[in-house]
Formats: C-alpha cells, sequence, structure tokens
C-alpha cells in the first residue's frame, strides 16, 4: 500500500481517536469512531506502517499513544504469523523511536513510556534469547545515548521481570527460557543498574552542589536555574534504577545482593539521605534485608549493624522525623522503621542458630533507634515496632544480653504511654492526631486498630516481664498509686450519664484505663514467673488496700478499678483476712447505680447506660472467677457469701436476672468444693427452689406450652404508647428470663470431684462404663430433670412464634419483635459500632428493642441449657426416656419457620456439644434418630436457599446490582453463608477425626510448576470416620443426606465452606461406602459434582488443587469398576483424549501403572499426596482451563449444562437407593424424598 494511503488512513484514525476523547463528542459518534479504531487494529494488514507514523513525535501525546497501542497489538496479537522480515522492521523501528521518537526525559508523558516499554517487553517474551541473543547489548548501547533511553531501558527491564516472576503472565516453558537467561545474564544486569544509579546520583549531586564525602553528607543546595533540568533528568533516572532493582532484589541469588562487599547495600543506606531518592532506598533496602533463604547466606546483611550504615540509617530517620509531619517524609520513617523490624528478625535467625555470627557490636545503638520509633507519636509506627520487640525478648540469647536487659525498663515506660488511646483522626487533643489522619479513615478505624494493638503490646510486655517481673510491678505500683490520688478530669466531652463523669474520651479514663491494662498484663506475668517466696507479698497487699479503699462514683473508672482488684486478689491467697474486703467491694459495685438512693425507684424504671450495667456485670463475673479459680480460698467464708446473695435476691427489682443467676452460679462454684454429694444436692435443692415453684406453677406451665398465651404474659400483643417508658409486661419476661438463667447457670458449674477417690468418697462414683470409664453422677440432676419437661415446651412454644399466625398475634408496637438486633445485624455485616453508643447510651431505649433482646436471650439460653446438660448429667440425662422424640418434637418442630439466624446458634450450642458428649452407647437411641431427620432437613433447606441466590445473581444485570452494603439481599446472602459453615463444620466434627485434619490449608505453590499442581492442600492419609461417623454412614437415610450435602455444597458459592468439605469431609465419607456395590449413576454423581465445584470456585488457588486432587482420588479410585466416569470425562469440552487414553489405560492395567498416585487396595485409598502421573497432568491443567474459562463471559459453550446432570435431585438416582446391594433398606431414601 502506498504511502499516500497510509497518510490518508492515518488521517481518519487522528479524526477517530480525537472524536473519542473529545467531551463534547456525543455518544453515538463516540462509539463508531470506538468501532472504527478497533476494527482497524484486528483486520487492517497496514497496522505496522500506519502506528509507526502516528507514533512519531510530531504528533500530538494522545494520537501518539493510540499509534504505540496499536503495535502492541500486533507484537501481541499477530506476531506469531508475521514474515521474519516484517519481525525485524517492527523490531528495529520500535528501537529506534526509543533512540530519537521520544521527547526530552522531563518532557515525555509517562503513559507514552509505559506502553513503549510494554511493546519492547512483549517482544522480549516472544523472540529472546533464540531468536533475539543481543536484546540486552542493544539495550546498553541504547542506554548510553542519554538520560530518556536510559529510563526506558529501566523501565524495560523492570516490566519484563514483573512479567515473568511477579505476575507470570506467560506460557510455562517461555517463563523459565527467560527467567534462566534472565538469571545466567544477572551479574550483568546488576552491574547495569548499579553503574547507571551511581553514575546519575553524582551527576546529580554535583550539580545540586552537594559535597561528595560521605561524612560530609549534608541536604543538598540549590542548584543553578541552567543546570536544574538536567539535574532533575539525572535524578528521574535514579529513581527508575531503584525502582528496577527493587522489581529484582526480591528473586535473585542474594550473592548479587551482597557482591563486591555489599556495594550495593553501601549505595542505598548512601541514598537515604538523598531527599529525592531516600523512600525508593529505602523500599529496596527493605527488600533486600526482608529476603529469606538460606542463613548462610543471609550472613553478609550483618553489615547493616556496622557504624557506617548504622549511621546513615539513623542520621536520615532524624532527619525526616525533625523536618515536620509531611507525607513523603512520614511515608519514608514508615520504611525505615520497617528496615529496622527487618533487621532485628534477621539478627534473630542468624543469631544462636549454628552459623557463627555474634551479638553486633552495635546492638545497643540498634536498640536505642529502635525505641526511638517506639515512643515516635505515630500510633503506626509505634505498632510496627512490636513483633521484633516480641521476637528479642523471646530470643534464647538475645534475651540474656545485658543491653536488651538494660532496655527493658525503657520499653515498659514507653508501653506506659502507648497503652494510653489517644490519637484519634477526628480529635487534637494529642500529636499524635495528626500522623491517625494520614493512616486512618475514621475514629473507627482508628479504634479498631488500637485495640489490636493494645492486645499485641500486653502480649509483649509479658515477654518482657518474663525476663524482669519485679521492674514491671513497681512500674504497675507507682502509676496505681498516682492515679488513685490524682483528680478527675472529664475533659470537654461530659458523660452523657451525667455532669462531672468521664466520658470514654475523658483524659481520667483513657489513662486510668491504659494502667489498669499494664496493671493486669505485668502483675499476672509476676505470678508465673517469681517463685511463691519471691513474691513481693506485702507489697501487693499494700496496693490492694489502696484500691479497696479507693471510692468513686464514676462508672468507667470504678470499672478500671474493679479490674484492678482481680489483678491484685492473687495476692489474698498469702493473706487471706482480706477476703471479706475484697468481697464487700464486688457485692457493693453489684448493686451500683449512678444516681442517688432516693431516687432509686426512678432508676429502675429508666435503662441504665452501659457503662453502669458493665460495672454490675464486671462485679458479678469477678466474683464468678473468684470462686471458680480459688474455691478452697473462698470456701470458708461459703455462709457469709450464701447469706449476702440471698439479701440480694429478696428484692426482686435490685437486680436484674442476668445478674442474680451470675452471684448464683458463684455460689454453685464453690458448692463444688462441699466434695459431698447429698450435702451438695440439698444445696442445690434449697437454692433453686424459688426457681423449681415458679418454673412448675399451673400458670407458668400454661404459658410454657401456648404460644398464644405466652405471647400475651409476655405482652408481645399489647400496643404501648410510651414505647421509652411503658412496659407492664417486663416483670412477667424477668421472670421466664430467671428461670431459665438459673437452669443454665445450675447446669453449667455444678459438677463433680475432678479426682476419681475424691468422687468415691463423696459419693458421685456410680459405677463404670464397659470401657473401664467412671460413671458419675451430678448433685443437680433431680433438679434439673424436673424442670425438663417444662423447658422443652417453651422451646418448643418459642419455635412456634415464628408460625405466621403466631406472628400476625402481636402487637402493632411489637410487630419485630422477632426480628435481629441490630447488633446482630452489624456483626454479620461487618459495620463497626459508634464509639460512645458503646457507654453512654441505654442498653436498650425502647420497649420493643428489650423485647427483641429478650426473645433473643431466651432462645440462646435454652439451647445452651439442652448442650450442656450432655456433659453435665452424662448418662443420666441421655437415658431420659424417650429423649429423641421430645427433642424431635419441640428443638426441631416448625423449622421451616425458624429464620437462619436463629439456626446457627441451635446448631452450634445445642446439637454440636451434644452429640459430642454423648457416649457410644446412645448412639443408635438418641443421636441418629435425631441427626437423620435433621441433615435431611439442613441439605434441603440450603439446596433451596443457595438456588434462590444463584438465580438472583443470574438477573441482577451489572447495573442493577445494590452496592449498599446494609441491604437486605446481602445480609440474607450472608446468613446463608454462615449457616452453610455451620451445618458443614457440625457434619465435619461428628464425622471426622480431628486427628491430622489439616483445618487451615495453604493454596497451591507455584501454578506453573506442573509436579506441584493440586498436591499443596491435599488431606492427609489419616483423615479417618470418628466412631460416630461409622454409624452414621450405616444408615441409609443419614448416609444418603451426608453424602449428597456434601458433595452438593461444593458447588454453593462459599469459598470457606467449599475448601474445608474439599480437604476434611468428603473424601472419608465416600471411602466408606465404596466397598459396597454403588450406582453407576451415583458414582457418575459424585465425579460430576466435583467437576461442578472446581467450574465454582477454580479461581481460587486453595479451592481448586483441593478439588482437582478429591477429582483424581476418585477418578483413580473408581474408574478401574465404573466405565461411567470415563463417559464424564468425555463430556468436557474439548478434552485431550489421547491424555485422557494414557492416563485410563494406566488405571486399568495394573503392569503399567508405574505411577505415585494409584489406588491402594479395595478401599481405593492414595497411597501418598504425591503429583498425578504426566497425562494426568495434563488433563488436569485442561480441566482447571475449562472450568475457569467458563467462569468468565462468553466462556466454554455447554460447560454448565453438561455439569448439570445427573443431579442429586434426579429420582430415577434416588429411588434406586445409592447402593444397589446390602442396603438397610429404602426407609431413608424415601424419608428424603418426601422432604425434597
Amino acid at each position: 500500500m502506498s504511502a499516500e494511503q497510509v497518510s490518508s488512513l492515518c488521517e481518519q484514525l487522528v479524526k477517530a481517536v480525537t472524536v473519542i476523547m473529545d467531551p463534547a463528542s456525543t455518544q453515538r459518534y463516540r462509539l463508531e469512531a470506538l468501532k472504527f479504531c478497533e476494527e482497524f487494529k484486528e483486520k487492517c494488514p497496514i497496522c505496522v506502517p500506519c502506528g509507526l507514523k502516528l507514533a512519531e513525535k510530531t504528533q500530538t501525546a494522545i494520537v501518539r499513544h493510540f499509534g504505540l497501542q496499536i503495535l502492541e497489538h500486533v507484537v501481541k496479537f499477530r506476531w506469531n504469523n508475521m514474515p521474519r522480515l516484517e519481525k525485524v522492521y517492527l523490531k528495529n523501528n520500535v528501537m529506534g523511536l526509543i533512540s530519537s521518537g521520544t521527547q526530552s526525559i522531563l518532557e515525555e508523558e509517562s503513559h507514552i513510556k509505559d506502553v513503549l516499554s510494554r511493546i519492547v517487553v512483549e517482544m522480549i517474551k516472544r523472540e529472546w534469547p533464540q531468536h533475539w541473543p543481543d536484546m540486552l547489548k542493544e539495550l546498553d548501547t541504547l542506554s548510553k545515548q542519554g538520560e530518556t533511553q536510559t529510563e526506558l531501558v529501566m523501565f524495560i527491564l523492570l516490566r519484563l521481570a514483573e512479567d515473568v516472576v511477579t505476575f507470570q503472565t506467560l506460557p510455562t516453558q517461555r517463563r523459565r527460557d527467560i527467567q534462566q537467561t534472565l538469571t545466567q545474564n544477572m551479574e550483568k544486569i546488576f552491574s547495569f543498574l548499579l553503574t547507571a544509579l551511581q553514575q546519575n546520583v553524582n551527576k546529580y549531586r554535583r550539580m545540586v552542589g552537594a559535597p561528595q564525602e560521605q561524612e560530609a553528607l549534608t541536604t543538598p543546595q540549590k542548584t543553578d536555574l541552567a543546570q536544574e533540568p538536567k539535574a532533575q533528568a539525572n535524578c528521574r533516572v535514579g529513581m527508575a534504577a531503584l525502582n528496577t532493582l527493587a522489581g529484582y532484589i526480591d528473586w535473585v541469588a542474594l550473592s548479587h545482593i551482597t557482591a563486591d562487599n555489599c556495594k550495593l547495600l553501601e549505595m542505598l543506606c548512601l541514598l537515604l539521605n538523598e531527599p529525592e531518592l531516600q523512600i525508593g532506598a529505602a523500599e529496596c533496602l527493605l527488600i533486600a534485608v526482608s529476603r529469606k533463604g538460606k542463613l548462610e547466606d543471609r550472613k553478609p546483611l550483618m553489615v547493616l549493624f556496622g557504624d557506617v550504615a548504622m549511621h546513615y540509617i539513623l542520621s536520615a530517620a532524624q532527619t525526616a522525623d525533625g523536618e515536620g509531619l509531611m507525607e513523603k517524609h512520614y511515608v519514608f520513617l514508615k520504611r525505615l522503621c520497617q528496615v529496622l523490624c527487618a533487621l532485628g528478625s534477621q539478627l534473630c535467625a542468624l543469631l544462636g542458630s549454628d552459623s557463627d555470627v555474634e551479638t553486633p557490636t552495635n546492638f545497643g545503638k540498634y536498640l536505642d533507634s529502635f525505641l526511638a520509633f517506639t515512643t515516635h507519636p505515630s500510633q503506626f509506627l509505634r505498632s510496627s515496632t512490636q513483633i521484633t520487640w516480641g521476637a528479642l525478648f523471646r530470643h534464647e540469647v538475645l534475651s540474656r544480653d545485658p543491653l536488651l536487659l538494660a532496655m527493658i525498663p525503657k520499653y515498659l515506660r514507653a508501653s506506659m504511654t502507648n497503652l494510653v488511646k489517644v490519637g484519634f483522626p477526628s480529635k487534637t487533643d494529642s500529636a499524635s492526631c495528626e500522623y491517625s489522619r494520614f493512616d486512618f479513615d475514621s475514629d473507627e478505624d482508628f479504634n479498631a486498630f488500637f485495640n489490636s494493638f493494645r492486645a499485641q503490646q500486653g502480649e509483649v510486655m509479658r515477654m518482657a516481664c518474663r525476663l524482669d517481673p519485679r521492674t514491671g510491678f513497681q512500674m504497675a505500683g507507682e502509676w496505681l498509686k498516682y492515679q488513685l490520688t490524682a483528680p478527675v478530669d472529664t475533659g470537654p466531652m461530659n458523660s452523657k450519664t451525667g455532669e462531672g463523669l468521664c466520658s470514654v474520651f475523658s483524659p481520667s479514663f483513657v489513662q486510668w484505663d491504659a494502667m489498669t491494662f499494664f496493671s493486669e498484663s505485668v502483675i499476672s506475668q509476676m505470678f508465673r514467673t517469681l517463685d511463691k517466696d519471691e513474691i513481693p507479698v506485702n507489697d501487693g497487699i499494700d496496693l490492694l488496700q489502696l484500691v479497696l479503699n479507693f471510692e468513686t462514683k464514676d462508672p468507667l473508672i470504678l470499672s478500671c478499678v474493679l479490674t484492678n482488684v482481680s489483678a491484685l486478689f492473687p495476692f489474698v491467697t498469702y493473706r487471706p483476712e482480706y477476703l471479706p474486703q475484697v468481697l464487700s467491694k464486688l457485692f457493693a459495685s453489684v448493686t451500683f447505680e449512678v444516681i442517688e438512693e432516693s431516687k432509686f425507684v426512678m432508676s429502675v424504671q429508666a435503662p441504665r447506660t452501659r457503662a453502669v450495667k458493665n460495672v454490675r456485670r464486671h462485679a458479678c463475673s469477678s466474683i464468678i472467677k473468684m470462686c471458680r479459680d480459688y474455691p478452697q480460698l473462698v470456701l470458708p467464708n461459703f455462709e457469709m457469701l450464701y447469706n449476702h446473695v440471698k439479701q440480694l435476691l429478696s428484692n426482686e427489682l435490685l437486680l436484674t436476672q442476668m445478674e442474680k443467676c451470675a452471684l448464683m452460679e458463684a455460689l454453685v462454684l464453690i458448692s463444688n468444693q462441699f466434695k459431698d454429694y447429698e450435702r451438695q444436692k440439698a444445696f442445690l435443692e434449697e437454692l433453686m427452689a424459688p426457681v423449681a415453684g415458679l418454673w412448675l406453677s399451673p400458670e407458668m406451665q400454661r404459658v410454657l406450652s401456648d404460644p398464644e398465651a405466652f405471647i400475651s404474659y409476655v405482652g408481645a400483643d399489647n400496643k404501648i404508647a410510651d414505647p421509652v417508658l411503658e412496659d407492664p409486661s417486663g416483670l412477667n419476661r424477668s421472670r421466664i428470663s430467671f428461670c431459665v438463667y438459673t437452669i443454665l447457670g445450675v447446669v453449667k458449674r455444678a459438677r463433680w470431684p475432678a479426682a476419681t477417690e475424691e468422687a468415691k468418697a463423696g459419693g458421685f462414683l456410680v459405677g463404670y462404663m464397659p470401657s473401664g470409664s467412671p460413671i458419675y453422677r451430678n448433685p443437680c440432676t433431680e433438679q434439673v430433670l424436673k424442670l425438663l419437661d417444662n423447658l422443652l415446651a417453651l422451646i418448643r412454644t418459642h419455635n412456634n412464634l415464628y408460625m405466621p399466625e403466631m406472628v400476625a398475634r402481636l402487637g402493632e408496637t411489637f410487630a419485630k419483635a422477632l426480628d435481629m438486633l441490630d447488633v446482630e445485624k452489624n456483626a454479620i455485616l461487618g459495620l463497626p459500632q459508634p464509639l460512645l453508643e458503646l457507654y453512654d447510651s441505654p442498653v436498650y431505649k425502647t420497649v420493643l428493642e428489650r423485647m427483641q433482646g429478650f426473645f433473643c436471650t431466651l432462645y440462646d439460653n435454652c439451647f445452651h441449657i439442652l448442650g450442656n446438660a450432655g456433659p453435665s448429667m452424662q448418662q443420666d440425662f441421655y437415658t431420659v426416656e424417650g429423649l429423641a422424640t421430645h427433642l424431635l418434637s419441640s428443638a426441631f418442630i416448625n423449622l421451616n419457620n425458624i429464620p437462619d439466624y436463629r439456626l446457627r446458634p441451635m446448631l452450634r450450642v445445642f446439637v454440636k456439644p451434644l452429640v459430642l458428649s454423648c457416649p457410644s452407647e446412645y448412639y443408635e437411641t438418641l443421636v441418629c434418630p435425631m441427626l437423620g431427620p435433621l441433615f435431611t432437613y439442613l441439605h434441603v433447606r440450603l439446596s433451596q436457599k443457595w438456588q434462590v441466590i444463584n438465580q438472583r445473581s443470574m438477573l441482577c444485570e451489572d447495573d442493577a446490582v445494590d452496592d449498599n452494603p446494609e441491604s437486605q439481599e446481602m445480609l440474607e446472602e450472608q446468613l446463608v453463608r454462615l449457616l452453610t459453615r455451620e451445618v458443614m463444620d457440625l457434619i465435619t466434627v461428628c464425622c471426622v477425626s480431628k486427628k491430622g485434619v489439616e483445618h487451615n490449608t495453604t493454596a497451591a505453590v507455584d501454578g506453573d510448576d506442573d509436579e506441584a499442581m493440586a498436591t499443596e492442600v491435599t488431606p492427609p492419609a489419616s483423615a479417618e470416620l470418628t466412631e460416630l461417623g461409622k454409624c452414621l454412614m450405616k444408615q441409609e437415610d443419614i448416609c444418603t443426606a451426608l453424602l449428597i450435602t456434601a458433595y452438593t455444597s461444593l458447588s454453593w458459592k462459599d469459598t470457606l465452606s467449599c475448601q474445608r468439605t474439599t480437604t476434611q469431609l468428603c473424601w472419608p465419607l465416600l471411602k466408606q461406602v465404596l466397598p459396597g456395590n454403588l450406582l453407576p449413576d451415583a458414582v457418575s454423581w459424585f465425579f460430576t459434582s466435583v467437576l461442578k465445584g472446581l467450574q465454582t470456585h477454580g479461581q481460587h488457588d486453595g479451592c481448586m488443587a483441593a478439588l482437582v486432587h478429591l477429582a483424581f482420588q476418585i477418578y483413580e479410585a473408581l474408574r478401574p469398576r465404573y466405565a461411567e466416569l470415563k463417559a464424564v470425562m468425555e463430556q468436557i469440552p474439548d478434552i485431550q483424549r489421547d491424555s485422557l487414553e494414557q492416563f485410563d489405560s494406566k488405571l486399568l492395567n495394573p503392569t503399567l501403572q508405574k505411577v505415585p498416585c494409584r489406588s491402594d487396595g479395595a478401599a481405593g485409598l492414595p497411597a501418598s499426596p504425591q503429583p498425578p502421573p504426566f497425562p494426568a497432568r495434563k488433563l488436569l491443567q485442561h480441566i482447571v482451563s475449562v472450568c475457569s474459562d467458563s467462569l468468565q463471559p462468553g466462556g466454554t459453550v455447554g460447560m454448565q449444562h453438561r455439569l448439570s446432570s445427573p443431579s442429586s435431585n434426579d429420582l430415577s438416582l434416588r429411588g434406586k437407593g445409592y447402593f444397589a446391594q446390602g442396603c438397610p433398606g429404602e426407609q431413608g431414601v424415601k424419608m428424603f424424598e418426601q422432604s425434597c
């Protein structure tokens, strides 16, 4: 085609590009122009001359960019079909563009440089080294022409490394060829990069007037205006060299990084003091210091602990910090902090190992600089140092170093400051606030970060106090004494609770909060570290007395005081005479109120704030903890404690039901120390007498058995005029709650003595199991079992409340009483709670919220009782006559109407503990009759819900997707996902032994390494069914439900559930039924289900590897008996039949089967998690690619259709049962059909 035709076509392309980029163009013209350009790139035979003409530097930047895009498209999609001469022509012209077809380095647009480097890299990926052996020489020659060309060469080398090593965007063999050649030439490449960096930095420094002597580094002076462009060009090349080095340092051999006496590291340290280059230098240094590998290869990195390197690092940090808060300086400080952290990690790895590395002479200077970052105003920098401090404190050698031991008091002193929660982005009350505005988007983000940071700090402080416990205790005592005498400063934001009270942001509270956390951490560690006779008892008792004598009416501060009482309580074990004072303090806090006694009646009506509620609960939990951990200490004071609790319980309005039951739990814990069955039984009978009287009364029996009577009794059918203050049925609800709380507390806490001899002497031992295990009786059994019928009636009634006719009976005020609490919704959706709301607002603002809380807590507690009943009462509970029938007719009634957010806790807190604690003797009479219908129902329910979700996602177009994270659909979908995980976890713990099962599997390694594919997340060969699992699999109905649920769930869109089920559950279940005669359709369905799972989750490395491994396990185990599996494989589009035939012949011919992943006996268990044979690897790659492609728009046609049959809902499959012979019967299958 002539030059005139090229020019004419280029003119049209320029007009089209102008229309596309012109904001004033209409949509129609823009689309027509875009279509013209795309068709030109796809079809025009003269793309190369047109692209070269458009890329000339006389054109505008937009046109040049389009011209270069044309050339890139040609290289990517036409290169293999181009004649050799045309390739050479294009390559030479592109190199010519780099040589003379670009503007100067400071004038050229960055997107032009980017696309030009992309074109060269695309040619390199196709030609080098075989057809372009002199590529590196050509690039070296180009770089000598000037800064512009040198920068472009850097871009090319960086993008090449990214495509080949980092992102791996080319075929396996080409990637290996290029990476191998890169490695062979790495010495030249590094030499080129270092030379370019050094030369350009030296030129830059000369022009800006900076001194060359390393010892006299200062801030560069201003340069001559005439020299400034040249200096900036050299600086730009230096930055490009650093960026390119960063792309190579993390994967090249360490010998290149440490060559020539660590010349690279020395240059990087020097550049830390160069303002324009310091961030890039710090990035490279960080990557280098963070390298893993052989310890011997990492030894040279210790040169960074030398005088010169440490001087540059510290001086750079001081300079950056001293120039005020600027984003650039702050980013640099973060990188330097990371460098020091990585240096510490390298030191910990090298020191004390087999290497001959010794503690550096500059270790003290390193610790001082590290402490400077720990005391920096930035909370982020402070937190960044914690992991390294922990590694130093627990290091075998360094933890004994005098320099580190001398640093412990300084670290603890810094922690005292760092624990104070200041630095909220929205505030200005601390130097940290300004830094937080760079790091956090909101106060909620900062709050979540700080809570994690504080927990991390606590762990490191405990490590430090393990080395020096006395210093930590002394500091805690000093701080505690100071806070006890310091005046209260509420700050400008007073609490809503009352004037003069602290809010969570008050200066006094944040100090008290920090001091409390510090004291709790160091005191607990002191008791674990020091011998009993070394404990400073007198000092501890003095502190305890000060705390007990301290009086405050501020709920936030009082909560901190109670924590300090708990932290100091171990000292009471040395001085038991102080126990009554401690109890007095705690009981006073149980009834704490902010307002005066004269207004007490009002306080009962008005909801308490969260802070007041926390104080009262804190006191109750402290009493429980004391009775749990020190029962022998409290036992002599049991009568005093009992009388005090009875006095509090006598006033029905004084305590909430939870508080009453907490105190009763404490009494039950102490009663366990009676070690006398009859005495403890009599005590529990007396304690529960009020509950039994109320619970078994005719009125309560009527209320608990009738949903309508229950709704009326709790007031849910009322219409309330004042939803904040008016609550006529609140007392009725509290009575039910009190009974349920009490039953739960007794069931949880009442136990027999741990020592068998003591249990026998006390009358708790009643016999032995056939296995020899002792059988105990619980003193609470008689009392609890007589309350069981009404409890089951309440559960049945509660389930029936969700029936439509019952929901319709709810009053107007309580129409949403059965809905989720907002706090539950926020937790599921991951939405943060407002900070102040946690403490300054009433717990339930309206009677509706109180009603919602009542139903939610009641439902959970009832199932907690049933879940604890088995472990608590053992055979006395499991032998209750008709227990399975009673549970099925109460807990599992009306499940269709029970929402997902109520079904989840039922499975977690009731079914799972009940089943796991059940002795094997009761599997047939209790567990199987209960789990059979339950598992069948759960499969049907989840299948229907996932079907709705899938249909919804198919119907929703991209422009119609609801991005609101609080939308009802998103909430429902997340609930289904959580319920799915709960169900699969329940099945797994019931069926599969945890021995050797990896719950956290790792993703597959390098995807291009054939030998590694599908072998990294394999379940261990020792994953076996439990006794319960074997019992369940003997039942036809349960076996059917388990297998169908496990294999159907693989294609449900929950990655976590899929991966866990694949690695832990699917193979052990299927292996159990392999000895039987499976129907061919069933075998095909199992295999197809795995392929469908791969189609759904194949884009996730962990799932892909696990599913592929499972597919080959099934194929290898069952293909010799079932030719249908080969037919399934042949349905996969474009299957490589030759590979399939090779693999198939090896499976069917044992003499040829010399592959590492063969079947092991009749059960078909793979002998070891070895890679599949060569033909199988080809099949594997094809399956993965097909399944992955089918997920994309325009993917493999027919893939979904071919994998959709047969299905678990195919009646012809299920009508025959899964077993052709030897099955116990078809009852389970029929039940399953009916359920569906």
